[in-house]
């Protein structure tokens, strides 16, 4: 390989060609047959194709999923598509052969170019991305980064997810920062009381409110656009944790109107895992400092977000393809199935005696996320009870005032899949 450059080698990799993607898709059967799919649906509506079972088994042919055993914990970590795996698995094998030359000098070069796709992805500039490993560590630089003193107020919510509680716990107890506590009674319906919750919170100082966009314990999505102005009419900045919300229905970042957010790229954007994305308003980039060193804290490049020296270089650019991936289905058709997939096996339980839904089915209040509840068992009696009878995969919750179990559908999911977790429950009430 040793007329190899790297202009050959991003080239014949594809990291930002739409053709190059078709071109190692379609060398299998099942990206020959997805391709025809595509093609068949012709001016389709998403509404048309979201219970399009026929179309969406091609989607399906796309993962190595189980066979043996049906997961609905998608809301955990997602399944990358084949054509992700694949990448990931070239770009290791050579990375392996000359380690500090390969990722070093040719893979690290497709940085620049996955920061734009991913600009692209969350409707932003690409100077305010930074590439991260998780949502938890996208978070923790901003919760670690800020300049707060004693005294100053942040608002938060019970619903939170723990690793961001307890990030700031931390700064409470370290810098003697305050936490000012809501606990929202969910689900809700109702953008009013969710945001009021938020804003009778702020005190003039209030320095930061931390907002969760879903709430990973049911799906609620919350009103973060509502929240953040009247934050922002306070002088309050606005941290989102939006681990469960990109590339899970379609919104743009900065029309969240918030200052920095954070989230994983291994949950629905189906990437490798280990892999985020942190988002900084260009303006406050300077002030934040890096959870690792940089050699200018006070720099205004966003790259000084990203001292984490040597990673896992396969893995951070294998998530080009998973960005084409989620451009080919198209992000409305895939919200649209993902809503259409929650409401499936909702409709279908929701009237069964005992049964109680903990999440929203009306459009904007949740997505493909569902928790289901039966009265007078617990959580964990009727998870194992899915396990041990169907193989069904789930979560119990039992978090605060929310209980429940956690049932997360993808686009690899069939109804028929659905039809088994509605037959359990049904079976576990004893109807």
């Amino acid at each position: 390989m040793t007329a190899f450059n790297r202009r050959s080698f991003l080239n014949s990799f594809g990291y930002l060609s739409t053709a190059a993607f078709f071109t190692s898709m379609t060398q299998s059967a099942w990206g020959r047959n997805l391709n025809k799919a595509l093609v068949r649906i012709g001016d389709r509506s998403p509404e048309q194709l979201s219970s399009d079972e026929d179309f969406w088994y091609y989607v399906q042919e796309s993962f190595t999923v189980s066979a043996s055993l049906i997961n609905l914990n998608n809301g955990g970590v997602s399944p990358s598509p084949k054509i992700v795996q694949e990448a990931v698995k070239r770009y290791l094998d050579l990375s392996n052969e000359a380690p500090s030359y390969y990722m070093w000098r040719i893979l690290d070069q497709g940085r620049e170019p996955l920061r734009q796709n991913l600009a692209k992805l969350a409707g932003t500039s690409e100077e305010e991305i930074a590439i991260h490993r998780s949502a938890s560590e996208a978070l923790e630089t901003v919760i670690f980064g800020l300049t707060l003193k004693p005294g100053d107020e942040v608002v938060l919510s019970k619903q939170d997810y723990p690793n961001m509680i307890n990030a700031w716990k931390q700064r409470e107890l370290r810098d003697g920062i305050k936490l000012v506590w809501i606990n929202l009674e969910l689900p809700s319906e109702d953008n009013e009381y969710l945001a009021d919750e938020y804003v009778k919170a702020f005190t003039p100082k209030t320095k930061l409110v931390h907002i969760t966009h879903v709430i990973n314990w049911n799906g609620q999505i919350l009103p973060v656009k509502k929240i953040a102005t009247a934050a922002h009419l306070r002088g309050i900045e606005v941290l989102v944790d939006g681990a469960h919300s990109l590339a899970h229905f379609e919104f743009a970042v900065p029309d969240l109107d918030c200052d920095y957010f954070g989230t994983s790229l291994h949950k629905w954007l189906a990437a490798c895992i280990g892999t985020g994305l942190l988002y900084v308003r260009k303006s406050k980039i300077k002030n934040l400092y890096p959870l690792f060193a940089s050699a200018d804290p006070k720099s205004e490049d966003i790259r000084k977000f990203e001292n984490l020296g040597t990673r896992p270089f396969f893995i951070e650019q294998a998530t080009g393809k998973a960005i084409e991936f989620y451009d080919m289905i198209g992000p409305q058709r895939k919200e649209l199935r993902l809503w259409y997939l929650k409401n499936y096996w909702m409709e279908k339980v929701k009237a069964i005696p005992k049964v109680k839904l903990g999440t929203s089915m009306k459009r904007g209040f949740g997505c493909a996320i569902g928790l289901v509840s039966v009265e007078g068992k617990k959580p964990a009696e009727l998870e194992t009870f899915l396990f041990n009878n169907y193989k069904i995969h789930s979560v119990g919750i039992e978090w605060e005032n929310i209980h429940g179990v956690r049932i997360t559908p993808n686009v690899y999911t069939t109804t028929k899949n659905l039809d088994l977790l509605v037959e359990g429950i049904e079976r576990f009430t004893g109807n």
